[in-house]
């Protein structure tokens, strides 16, 4: 069972944030610009510095990944937790917990059915024996994405694998955020998509609020917030859970 990664890739590759420096003010009501001498390019590159550091976040996605609507939800802390929710078009709703080094998801039948890749008599049994029920999977070691899908200190990590998407941006007009004043820095791909990140105007605390993909293979809208609050999760009672690491070893 392997789960997409790439809308969160999108999200958090060049991600445009900067504790950057503060412009004086001219003498009028006009907030300065805490951005004033930097480029986009400087922008980005201070941002994914600005991000790592931070000690959790809260990631909202919808889009297309293989072609197929997808939707999450998520709250990550570098404490190694993490809680949410995804969904897709015909894959059905998976929960997710990750906590005491050990990843938990509970799905619907649909998307049991669809993330197994079982057929028949076999998709049956499945779905039966996992239904109301958590799969618990070792963080550690999975042969899926899940465990770095869910874990801040990996997203934050792969910021750096493509730095060259860091590269040529243009700074556009400010904009709002769910009544956040922000700048934005914007990116057109190589097969005619275009990427719009939306940076908090605060030199405090310089984050991202929200990235859009347009055009291209995978357009999505990402979303992040509640910086650096605290995430808590408790693992599901051990009666509601199966341990797939003793079901391989039992078959």
């Amino acid at each position: 069972m392997r789960v997409s990664r790439k809308l969160w890739t999108a999200a958090t590759v060049c991600v445009a944030v900067v504790a950057g420096v503060t412009g004086c003010s001219q003498g009028d009501d006009k907030p300065a610009d805490p951005f004033a001498g930097l480029t986009a390019d400087a922008i980005a590159e201070k941002s994914v510095e600005a991000t790592k550091k931070a000690t959790s976040f809260r990631m909202n996605g919808t889009g297309k990944t293989d072609g197929k609507d997808m939707n999450v939800a998520f709250a990550l802390s570098d404490k190694g937790v993490c809680t949410g929710t995804m969904s897709g078009a015909g894959a059905g709703k998976a929960e997710i917990r990750r906590v005491d080094g050990a990843t938990y998801m509970k799905g619907d039948d649909a998307f049991w059915r669809a993330s197994s890749g079982a057929e028949g008599d076999e998709a049956d049994a499945m779905t039966a024996l996992l239904k109301g029920r958590w799969m618990k999977m070792p963080s550690e070691g999975d042969d899926n994405d899940l465990g770095a899908f869910c874990d801040l200190k990996t997203v934050v990590k792969d910021m750096d694998k493509d730095d060259k998407q860091r590269k040529g941006l243009t700074r556009g007009a400010d904009a709002d955020v769910d009544g956040a004043p922000a700048v934005t820095l914007t990116k057109k791909g190589t097969k005619g998509g275009t990427t719009t990140f939306y940076v908090a105007k605060d030199a405090a605390k310089p984050y991202i609020l929200r990235v859009v993909e347009t055009g291209g293979d995978e357009p999505g809208t990402v979303t992040l917030g509640d910086y650096d609050k605290p995430v808590t999760v408790t693992a599901p009672p051990a009666d509601q859970v199966v341990d797939m690491a003793q079901l391989a070893g039992a078959s």
